[in-house]
């Protein structure tokens, strides 16, 4: 067994998304995958593992911590220029090749990743709170590594942050189960949701099953979070027409109120064969999500380069209620009560009660905690 996955042993507690088997087996609810996980083996994630019938989960850790922009999630409809406390752990249930976060995601099934166990700190849920104070930060956010796979860790987390009055949420890959939503939804606000493409021979070779997606960005909504929706587009892999086409109707046939948000791929980690996305691609994109009646279209990764989709408009009378460069909101126009100043048109998402307090003067730089 390698270092970090010596530590990261260390680091668990029995968990509370599974049943068990016969013969010492398990099976795993924290994601589509639904892991069988017979005694001494480990799930796809690799960070839950069968000892002896009992399911271990990570717990009292993170690998990165740092209060990052809402902007930067993104979430677009969500306490804009806010501060968000954002943790990640170890560990994802998929393996997509252009992760930006792979030493992170992908630490115990890449061995140029074992250097992640330097980053590895012990903090409690009390800390993690003290720690948004410090940053004023208005939301905590899972992230970096996915979620959904260390759900039981979130919640304690979730749960201190909540009785201190902060918002909560997940950046994820949608591949959610209705056991996983049911634990986690009474502390989470807002979900984000990568939706890799609509390709199931694609979704396949990043480690998940198309279909799991859609339905966990339906099962999101059904369950009363906020969501909103990221599609990174890359060049030769989903950028075509009818591609992006069938992905801005699927969302728009579930409300056409989902923000949408089209970002640019560049390369890393294992994928440097395709171009970097231009803003030729993404305003093409947006402008497909428009047409398909989505109301809140976003380009994203490339500010000062899309124009007004880095805004936010209003869908009635395009009166711009939130202009943006990158993570930094320069403009915010919305009402109290989160309708459009100009015409009234209630706009959906979650909004600051006061509009004085959505973080015009922020720069849009992280704060790193260590």
């Amino acid at each position: 067994m390698s270092t970090l996955a010596k530590i990261l042993d260390g680091l668990t507690v029995e968990g509370e998304l599974y049943e068990k088997l016969e013969d010492n087996s398990l099976r795993c609810f924290a994601c589509g995958h639904r892991c069988l996980i017979r005694e001494g083996k480990r799930g796809i994630c690799q960070v839950r593992f069968n000892e002896g019938g009992t399911l271990r989960v990570p717990h009292g850790y993170v690998t990165a911590l740092q209060s990052d922009p809402i902007e930067k999630k993104p979430f677009s409809h969500v306490m804009p220029g806010s501060n968000a406390l954002t943790f990640g752990m170890l560990g994802c249930d998929f393996h997509c090749s252009y992760c930006q976060n792979w030493l992170t995601s992908q630490a115990l099934r890449d061995p140029a990743a074992e250097a992640s166990a330097q980053l590895v700190r012990k903090i409690t849920p009390a800390q993690m709170v003290e720690h948004a104070r410090k940053t004023n930060a208005a939301v905590v956010v899972s992230s970096y590594n996915e979620p959904l796979i260390t759900s039981e860790w979130a919640a304690a987390i979730f749960k201190e942050a909540k009785a201190n009055g902060l918002m909560c949420a997940y950046v994820s890959n949608g591949n959610n189960t209705p056991e996983v939503m049911e634990y986690i939804a009474p502390y989470l606000d807002a979900y984000k949701i990568d939706l890799k493409c609509m390709s199931e021979k694609n979704y396949r070779k990043l480690g998940g099953v198309l279909q799991h997606t859609l339905d966990g960005i339906k099962r999101a909504r059904e369950t009363g979070l906020w969501v909103e929706v990221v599609t990174l587009v890359i060049p030769g892999f989903n950028d075509s027409n009818e591609e992006l086409w069938e992905a801005a109707r699927f969302l728009a046939g579930l409300s056409v109120d989902i923000p949408w948000h089209v970002t640019a791929f560049h390369k890393d980690y294992k994928m440097t064969e395709p171009d970097n996305t231009d803003s030729k691609t993404l305003i093409r994109a947006a402008e497909i999500g428009r047409e398909a009646g989505l109301r809140y279209v976003y380009a994203g990764n490339l500010p000062g380069n899309v124009g007004e989709y880095e805004d936010t408009l209003c869908p009635s009378c395009s009166h711009r209620l939130v202009k943006r460069s990158g993570y930094v909101v320069h403009e915010y126009t919305l009402t109290g009560d989160g309708k459009c100043p100009k015409c009234g048109e209630k706009i959906a998402g979650l909004w600051p009660h006061d509009p004085s307090t959505a973080g015009l003067d922020g720069i849009g730089h992280p704060l790193p905690i260590w």
